[in-house]
């Protein structure tokens, strides 16, 4: 099977399927969803790759990969990943908050 040209600059790809993704979300969303059911390593490298660099917390990683947080936290502990305590900034304090009081139907106190 012959490489498509369009298909030989991986940046340009990417950029395009962003392009895209904010003009037709419908289009590009359902395709990298089902990319992603489809492969766990890929989706795995995403999300560890988002929560190494800060972008989300264990909970969201924990969510995304659909397993609990204390067994997340027990793998990436195995995959020598670093475990982050504790908020890293106002935002995601208040984030955490948010989240506790929605859990217990306390939103708008």
């Amino acid at each position: 099977m012959a490489v498509k040209p369009f298909l030989t600059s991986e940046s340009w790809l990417i950029r395009q399927l962003a392009n895209l993704q904010l003009r037709h979300p419908d289009m590009v969303n359902p395709v990298l969803e089902r990319i992603l059911d489809e492969d766990e390593a890929l989706r795995w490298a995403l999300v560890v790759n988002a929560y190494l660099d800060k972008q989300i917390n264990l909970g969201k990683a924990a969510e995304l990969l659909d397993m609990s947080e204390i067994d997340l936290r027990r793998k990436f502990a195995a995959m020598g990943v670093p475990i982050r305590h504790g908020p890293a900034d106002a935002a995601e304090a208040q984030a955490e908050v948010d989240a506790i009081r929605s859990w217990f139907g306390e939103n708008d106190r």
